[in-house]
């Protein structure tokens, strides 16, 4: 996350009411696309059988997928915060789908082999926290830039944390998840409040890029904490 982004671009809060709903109307519905892509790509992957053989290929090695789905979000949002054209941002934002469709793989082919209905669960809470975040930042107008240090902190620490876990071998329970969870709503708090405010009018790909991000990172430790309720 960049609190720099798009320095010397006019943001849409400053264009016209025609403007920014055309700007919202097509976030969101690049964010809507992204989704639908997403599990088009799962449902591939599991229909071809190439979903078991990625999550054994994984077996025994979360704490690197663990990483990794963090350093990619870290990735994502720094190529949102950069990209201009309209070309790199769709590129941008269909590698970073198919890229989270292999990292989800494992984890949603456990959830769906030992917890049935599960992962229809955590999707619908996942939505549900997604949408109630979005209200309140639509509803309050406030900018919550602030928690833009707050993240990153917390995403570092969080890195830290799975790093040493690899290291050491101490298993990240329950209360990691929860953290998780509480650093997903803020990203989308933040990242919402950044495409209202501060994204111009024409990166409209990359504010779906960030949104995406952040209800990714929420659907995975939503589901994670759902999983582990089931042990």
């Amino acid at each position: 996350m960049n609190d720099d982004m798009h320095v010397g671009a006019m943001p849409v809060a400053e264009s016209d009411a025609e403007t920014r709903a055309a700007f919202i109307t097509r976030t969101y519905s690049h964010v809507g696309g992204a989704l639908l892509s997403f599990i088009g790509i799962e449902c591939a992957l599991f229909a071809t059988g190439l979903a078991r053989d990625i999550a054994i290929a994984v077996a025994g090695h979360w704490y690197v997928a663990l990483g990794a789905f963090i350093v990619v979000g870290w990735l994502a949002s720094m190529t949102a915060a950069r990209a201009q054209s309209l070309p790199v941002q769709y590129s941008a934002l269909a590698a970073y789908v198919a890229i989270e469709a292999v990292i989800f793989c494992p984890l949603l082919y456990i959830a769906n082999l030992y917890a049935p209905g599960v992962l229809t669960s955590a999707a619908g809470v996942t939505a549900a926290g997604t949408v109630a975040l979005t209200a309140i930042v639509f509803w309050m107008r406030k900018d919550f830039s602030f928690l833009g240090g707050i993240l990153r902190w917390g995403g570092f620490c969080a890195l830290g944390a799975i790093i040493a876990g690899a290291i050491f071998g101490f298993n990240l329970g329950t209360w990691f998840s929860v953290a998780m969870i509480a650093l997903a709503g803020g990203s989308i708090l933040y990242t919402t409040s950044r495409v209202m405010l501060d994204y111009p009018a024409d990166r409209y790909v990359s504010a779906a890029l960030e949104l995406f991000a952040g209800i990714m990172l929420l659907f995975w430790y939503v589901l994670r904490l759902f999983l582990a309720s089931r042990d």
